[in-house]
């Protein structure tokens, strides 16, 4: 059984910083391409950044650009997204997830991605 957990969400002020963790359970980290994506009210769920399972090239969103930092620790398989700089517009529940798939442009697309955690919510005041 394929188990993602996020963890380290929480209500954070504008301009704070927050580390989210994505530890993983029946799959291997190096066999898949790892991704984050998120979803606020109301919203459709969207892309945030993502790690090629090949290239190990990292990919953001032109939202996070500059703010995100995604990584990973494939010996301990898990994911991590660094944020930093946080906004308001940054609420919303973030999501892992595993892609069979290499590639930029598919990677970017949710329907691309085999399995997915929980979610953790990340809330913004300003």
């Amino acid at each position: 059984q394929v188990l993602l957990v996020e963890s380290g969400g929480g209500l954070v002020q504008a301009g704070d910083s927050l580390r989210l963790s994505c530890a993983a359970s029946g799959v291997t980290f190096s066999d898949y391409s790892l991704g984050w994506f998120r979803q606020a009210p109301g919203k459709e769920r969207e892309f945030v950044a993502c790690i090629g399972r090949f290239s190990g090239r990292a990919n953001y969103a032109d939202s996070v650009k500059g703010r995100f930092t995604i990584s990973r620790e494939l010996a301990n398989n898990t994911l991590f997204l660094q944020m930093n700089s946080l906004k308001p517009e940054d609420t919303g529940v973030y999501y892992c997830a595993a892609s069979p798939e290499s590639g930029t442009f598919l990677l970017k697309q949710p329907s691309r991605y085999r399995y997915w955690g929980q979610g953790t919510q990340v809330t913004v005041s300003s």
